[in-house]
């Protein structure tokens, strides 16, 4: 797979990324990833030996949208994308924020999904790091995609993707140069890590002073990941860090946590953002959809034995 994730409203496809065809799938599930920023979709297919590809995946901005409408919206995406209507999709559930939405077959917790969507795209992952627009946090993970211990930014909102869009906005630009302007800097400029109020107030003074907008943001990048290179070192992660959530294609702030850790001289640690990293939440909720589906499948075929 080697798609390319649209910054906003739009599908990641182009042409045929995903590298999975619909028409090898048996069967198809789809996962509704609701966020506060962004609601992410995907359709999956299962061939004949179950084994899962992403077959399509949306992406649908909230913008001060009704939830449950951009919800629909980017399951009639992905649906669109893969080129199947709802009654083709054996089960759909929803993560994040999507409990009460009624095209819904069921509804998985945001950590088991990031989960076992991380492990989807990276096998070999051992924590998933997942950076949303209102919090981040931290999993450490098993071979089985188990959440075996986690940890949370805390409350303030320095550290989310909601206080990186409103950086960039402030700085004029679109958000998806954060992420390449912040890498061309040379230097960081020093930022506040103690809350957003403080962060803004310290972006504004340094605009005022002509400091250079990548030097900004590097500075804004660099403040995030000393939070969540803390997380990492505390909860003893080792391997490869899978990076999840609508951050997750900010290439500045994965460069910001990639100096973060080598100069903290700890366990080297590989941090990884898969093209569908942004994603993970919708896949894990449809894979585990299939796994519910097919317990259901089984209690109903015993009960009718029975």
């Amino acid at each position: 797979m080697n798609p390319k994730p649209q910054a906003s409203t739009g599908s990641a496809s182009n042409g045929n990324p995903l590298g999975a065809s619909r028409a090898l799938a048996q069967l198809l599930t789809a996962g509704v990833d609701v966020g506060t920023g962004a609601v992410k979709a995907v359709v999956v297919g299962f061939d004949k030996s179950g084994a899962p590809q992403v077959v399509a995946a949306h992406r649908e901005r909230i913008h001060r949208r009704e939830l449950s409408t951009v919800a629909k919206l980017a399951f009639e995406g992905a649906l669109a994308e893969a080129g199947c209507k709802r009654s083709d999709i054996a089960y759909v559930a929803s993560t994040g924020e999507g409990e009460s939405l009624d095209f819904l077959d069921g509804h998985f917790y945001g950590m088991t999904t990031h989960a076992r969507g991380a492990s989807f795209l990276v096998p070999e992952a051992r924590a998933v790091m997942d950076c949303g627009a209102l919090h981040a946090r931290v999993m450490i993970v098993d071979e089985k995609s188990r959440v075996l211990r986690s940890r949370m930014t805390s409350q303030c909102a320095a550290g989310t993707g909601q206080f990186l869009e409103n950086i960039a906005r402030y700085l004029g630009i679109r958000a998806d140069e954060v992420g390449p302007l912040s890498l061309s800097a040379k230097r960081a400029e020093q930022c506040s890590g103690i809350c957003a109020v403080l962060s803004e107030t310290d972006v504004i003074n340094m605009v005022s002073r002509g400091v250079a907008t990548g030097e900004i943001l590097r500075g804004v990048h660099e403040s995030i990941a000393q939070r969540l290179v803390r997380l990492l070192r505390a909860l003893g992660a080792e391997g490869t860090v899978v990076l999840t959530g609508g951050l997750a294609a900010d290439t500045g702030l994965k460069g910001a946590i990639e100096r973060g850790l080598a100069a903290d001289k700890g366990v080297p640690l590989r941090v990884v953002a898969p093209p569908l990293s942004a994603w993970a939440g919708a896949i894990g909720a449809a894979l585990w959809g299939e796994v519910r589906r097919r317990r259901l499948e089984q209690q109903q075929a015993a009960a009718a034995t029975g």
